[in-house]
C-alpha cells in the first residue's frame, strides 16, 4: 500500500510542474477555495506566487510579463467572482496581444449543474476574451492542456488563454506513471513574407515623396530593434513610434517626428506600418488624419490585419514575423535597390523637422511655466530630466499618460506599458509590479517609474500593499488634478453641500487635494506631497537617491484645469459631430 501511494501524484502538483516545464516563473493571483493547495504546489516547484489584492490587477500583472518576456505569465483565482474579475484582463491581454494564461479553480466535477459553491458557466465566459478556453478533465491530461494553452497564447499573434481546474481534482491523486509528460514549447518559428510581396513594397516605399515609418509595439514584442533601425537609417526614413513602439528605435533618434504627429500622418503619401494596426490608436488610416491616397506597407503576424479598414487596393500586405520581414525589406533595398536612401534635404523633411522644432517650442515654454499649481509639462519635463535614462516606464491616466507620451522619454524596447489598444484603465500597478519581479531577477539596478493620474491610481492603488510586502523599488508619481481629465478646485467643491454633490458637481470631479501618498506611508513606503516645482525637484532626488531601494509614491497637486496644448485635431477620432 505505502509503494502504491508513493507512485500516485495530486492535481496541484501535476499543475504545478507542467507550468514549471513550461517555463512559468511567476503565477499573480488570489488564493482561496479551491486552490490554495495550487499556490503551495507553485511554491514548492520554485514558481514565484505573488498575492495580489485584486483579480483584475493580477491578471495585468501576468499580462505584463507575457509582453516583456514573451512567454506567458500566469493568474491564478478562485471560482466564480474571482475568474469574472479577470475578464477585463484577459480581455487587454488578447487585444494587446500578449500572451498570458488564466487558470481559475471551479465547483467539483460531481456536482455540476446541482448549485456548487461559487458554479459559474466559468468557461463559456472566458472563451470571448481568449484564443483559448478548456476544462482540464482528467489529472493525468493536465500537461496536456498547459503545453497547448501556452503555444496557443505565443504562436501566430499572441493572446490569453483560459484554463479551468475543477476543485475536486487539486488533491485527488492519480497513478504518476499515467501522467502525460509534455516538452516546453519553443519560441516561435520566424516566418518570412512572400519576396514578391517584399519587393512591391519596397519599389513602393522608393516611389514616396513623403515616407513615414510608424513602429508599433508588435515590434518591440518581436525584438525588431536591430532590424527596425537598420531600415530607418539605412533608407533615411522618417519614423514615429506607437505609444508602447517607443524606444524600439530611441524617442531622441534624428529620425523621430513624434513631436511632429499630426502633420506626418496627414501629409504622408507611403506609410510603412511595423508592428502596428490600422485601429483607433491609427485612425483607421483614413481622412480626415491621412491623405485619401494614402498608400500603407503594413507588415503584420496576422494576415487577417493587412488591408483593415483602407482595403487592399491601397495596402502592400507582408504577412510575417516583423523582424524577418524587416530584414526582407532592408535587403531588397541594398540589392535590388543599390542601396536607395530617402535624402535629408528634402521638403517634406524640411516640414517635419520645422514642426518639430515648432511644438518642442510651445512644449518647453509650458514646462518652464512655474507658476502654482503646476500644469502636466512641468512637472513631467522635470520627471523626464531625473529619472535615470533606461528606466522602465509605465504609464495611464487620461491627460497624464496623453502628455507623458511625448514628454517622457524612452531608449530602449520593451520598457514603456500603458492603457494599450483597448485603453485600460488600472492597468497601471500590476504592469508595474510586474516590471519590478522581472528587474529585481534579471535587470539588477533597473529603476520602474509608474507615472498615473489620481482617477487611474484609483482603480488599484491597493496593491500599493502588495509594493509594500515584496518591498519592490517602484517610483510610484500620481499626477493629481482632482479629476478625470478635468477636476475641481476645493473651494468650488466645499461651496457645495455634500448631499447636492451628485448633481451640482461634474461627473469628472474627485476630491481635492485628496492625499493619495498616507497609503504609501501606512504599509512602510516612503511618501511625499508635493505641490511646487521646488518640492518636485527635492522629492525626486530623494526617491532616486536617498530612497532608491524602497517604494516611493509623489502625491504631485497639478491645476485641476490644466490640459495639453492645443492641438490640431482631437484624440479620439469620430465619423460624426454629435
Amino acid at each position: 500500500m505505502a509503494d502504491e501511494e508513493a507512485d500516485r501524484i495530486d492535481g496541484a502538483s501535476v499543475l504545478s510542474q507542467a507550468l514549471k516545464t513550461q517555463g512559468v516563473e511567476y503565477v499573480f493571483g488570489i488564493v482561496g477555495v479551491p486552490i490554495v493547495e495550487v499556490a503551495i504546489a507553485l511554491q514548492v516547484h520554485g514558481i514565484k506566487f505573488i498575492g495580489m489584492r485584486n483579480e483584475q490587477a493580477a491578471c495585468y500583472a501576468a499580462s505584463a510579463v507575457g509582453y516583456l518576456t514573451g512567454r506567458p505569465g500566469v493568474c491564478l483565482v478562485v471560482s466564480g467572482p474571482g475568474l469574472l474579475h479577470t475578464i477585463g484582463g484577459l480581455a487587454n491581454s488578447n487585444l494587446n496581444a500578449w500572451p498570458m494564461i488564466v487558470i481559475g479553480g471551479s465547483s467539483d466535477r460531481d456536482q455540476d449543474s446541482m448549485g456548487a459553491f461559487q458554479e459559474y458557466p466559468q468557461v463559456e465566459s472566458a472563451r470571448l476574451h481568449t484564443k483559448y478556453a478548456a476544462r482540464m478533465e482528467s489529472i493525468a491530461q493536465i500537461p496536456i492542456f498547459v503545453e497547448k494553452a501556452v503555444r496557443i497564447s505565443m504562436y501566430g499573434r499572441p493572446g490569453a488563454c483560459y484554463l479551468d481546474m475543477p476543485g475536486d481534482m487539486v488533491q485527488s491523486t492519480t497513478p504518476e506513471n499515467l501522467v502525460r509528460v509534455m516538452p516546453m514549447v519553443q519560441d516561435p518559428p520566424l516566418m518570412l513574407a512572400d519576396p514578391s510581396g517584399v519587393e512591391k513594397a519596397t519599389q513602393l516605399l522608393k516611389s514616396a515623396k513623403r515616407p513615414l515609418v510608424i513602429v508599433g509595439k508588435g515590434a518591440a514584442y518581436g525584438h525588431a530593434e536591430n532590424s527596425v533601425r537598420e531600415l530607418i537609417e539605412g533608407a533615411g526614413l522618417p519614423f514615429l513610434p506607437s505609444p508602447m513602439g517607443k524606444g524600439v528605435v530611441p524617442d531622441d533618434h534624428p529620425n523621430c517626428v513624434i513631436a511632429a504627429r499630426s502633420r506626418a500622418l496627414l501629409e504622408a503619401d507611403v506609410v510603412v506600418l511595423l508592428g502596428a494596426r490600422l485601429n483607433w490608436i491609427l485612425h483607421f488610416g483614413m481622412p480626415p488624419r491621412y491623405a485619401e491616397d494614402t498608400a500603407f506597407i503594413q507588415v503584420d503576424i496576422c494576415p487577417e490585419e493587412l488591408g483593415n479598414n483602407i482595403g487592399n487596393d491601397r495596402a502592400v500586405g507582408l504577412a510575417g514575423h516583423i523582424d524577418a520581414v524587416t530584414k526582407q525589406m532592408t535587403n531588397s533595398l541594398k540589392t535590388t535597390h543599390r542601396n536607395w536612401r530617402y535624402p535629408d534635404n528634402t521638403p517634406w523633411w524640411k516640414t517635419l523637422r520645422d514642426k518639430v522644432r515648432s511644438n518642442q517650442i510651445k512644449s518647453d515654454a509650458l514646462a518652464a511655466d512655474q507658476s502654482v499649481p503646476m500644469n502636466y509639462y512641468t512637472v513631467l519635463n522635470k520627471v523626464q530630466n531625473m529619472i535615470p535614462r533606461d528606466s522602465l516606464i509605465v504609464s495611464e491616466g487620461a491627460n497624464t499618460m496623453d502628455i507623458g507620451r511625448t514628454l517622457l522619454l524612452n531608449h530602449s524596447p520593451r520598457h514603456r506599458l500603458d492603457a494599450g489598444s483597448f485603453g485600460t484603465m488600472g492597468v497601471g500597478l500590476g504592469f508595474a509590479i510586474a516590471a519590478a519581479m522581472l528587474a529585481r531577477d534579471r535587470w539588477p539596478n533597473k529603476r520602474v517609474v509608474c507615472v498615473e493620474g489620481d482617477s487611474a491610481f484609483g482603480f488599484s492603488g491597493m496593491e500599493v500593499e502588495t509594493i509594500c510586502r515584496h518591498n519592490l523599488p517602484i517610483l510610484l508619481i500620481i499626477v493629481n488634478n482632482n479629476g478625470i481629465f478635468s477636476g475641481i478646485d476645493p473651494e468650488s467643491y466645499e461651496s457645495v453641500p455634500a448631499e447636492e454633490r451628485t448633481s451640482s458637481i461634474l461627473p469628472t470631479a474627485l476630491q481635492p487635494n485628496a492625499r493619495y501618498e498616507q497609503i504609501m506611508s501606512a504599509f512602510g513606503g516612503k511618501s511625499f506631497f508635493v505641490t511646487t516645482p521646488t518640492e518636485l525637484e527635492n522629492a525626486l532626488h530623494a526617491s532616486l537617491v536617498t530612497h532608491a531601494d524602497k517604494p516611493v509614491l509623489l502625491n504631485i497637486m497639478v491645476n485641476p484645469v490644466a490640459a495639453r496644448k492645443q492641438q490640431d485635431f482631437d484624440w479620439l477620432t469620430r465619423n460624426s459631430k454629435l
